[in-house]
């Protein structure tokens, strides 16, 4: 399966003359750990998180203070971060492009799995046919589709359970090239061995094996959370963690009809796993930051906070609230 997060770039112009969207880091990357680290603890404030202080925490994966100035300073050509000084302090924060980008991302992620399975019985299908010599086209389009959770019934054909989107209708517009059809409709079951359900486009055993492995690895964490034993730098990584990992669910699995899977299936259980983890780890990780912040800048962060899965789901920050605090300043 050909996977979107396997990307190098931030942003991409998927056409030219495009605006850039923003995409989800490469796991584990140093861009993509400080992304995420800077968007944990200053999106719900529109905070500044001081360089030193990003330094040293990203440090705490591993990351040597060479890469992680290579990954903040490709951050900022890139337009994903601001950077300002203050005497002899530099910080950064999300740029509001990046801001906006990140709070809807973040709707998403924490409204998955969020409510009953309300499947109307249609699928969405976009059906492409393009000029051999397209070929960047045709995989820039085929990146966005798996990007939006579709997948590949059948080599031009694509499939979603979800009804297209006013933005995925501007993304597909801005890659297609050749001819495009999109369709809302039913599957008619033919009475055949060669019939093919549109959900036979995903694996889902592969599917499944994710999710609990998912569980597994982070169930274990819950009793060390409930009894406060997970705290400092550790607490921070778990949660930058569980977000990297819990945040792909919707890209394979775009809220597969329940009544198509088999019995059991683990979706729900996943995400009351990550909301313990990521809820449970709020506290003692924005304690952590917060320190480590306070020892770089020579003073107390208030501004630093992190955000509940709750607060994700509301927006976090509405961009016209953002926007105000930037004009205000």
């Amino acid at each position: 399966m050909v996977s979107p997060f396997q990307l190098e770039e931030i942003f991409q112009d998927v056409a030219d003359g495009s605006a850039r969207q923003l995409r989800r880091p490469v796991r584990g990357s140093p861009q993509g750990i400080a992304v995420t680290l800077i968007a944990d603890y200053t999106l719900r404030n529109d905070g500044w998180l001081p360089a030193t202080a990003l330094l040293t925490l990203l440090g705490d994966f591993g990351v040597t203070h060479a890469a992680a100035r290579m990954a903040i300073s490709r951050l900022v050509r890139r337009g994903v971060l601001d950077s300002r000084r203050q005497g002899r302090y530099s910080s950064y924060q999300l740029t509001a492009q990046a801001a906006d980008e990140l709070s809807v991302g973040g709707v998403g992620i924490a409204e998955f799995a969020v409510e009953p399975d309300s499947w109307d019985g249609f699928w969405t299908f976009v059906t492409f046919s393009m000029p051999k010599e397209e070929t960047t086209r045709r995989s820039a389009l085929r990146v966005r589709l798996r990007w939006n959770g579709y997948a590949p019934l059948y080599d031009g054909v694509w499939v979603s359970p979800q009804p297209l989107t006013t933005r995925e209708r501007a993304d597909l517009a801005a890659v297609a090239s050749g001819t495009i059809t999109v369709v809302r409709a039913q599957h008619l079951p033919l009475d055949t061995e060669t019939d093919r359900s549109p959900v036979e486009a995903w694996d889902i055993d592969a599917i499944a094996e994710h999710y609990e492995a998912f569980i597994r690895q982070w169930s274990a964490m819950l009793p060390g959370i409930t009894d406060g034993s997970v705290t400092g730098a550790e607490a921070v990584r778990a949660r930058t963690e569980v977000m990297d990992t819990y945040r792909r669910f919707p890209t394979i699995d775009p809220q597969l009809p329940t009544k198509l899977m088999p019995p059991g299936w683990p979706r729900g259980r996943a995400r009351e796993v990550f909301v313990a983890v990521y809820d449970g780890l709020a506290g003692p990780a924005q304690e952590y930051v917060r320190a480590v912040a306070a020892e770089a800048a020579n003073g107390s962060q208030p501004g630093i906070q992190a955000h509940t899965v709750a607060e994700m789901h509301a927006g976090i920050r509405t961009i016209e609230e953002r926007r105000g605090a930037r004009v205000s300043r």
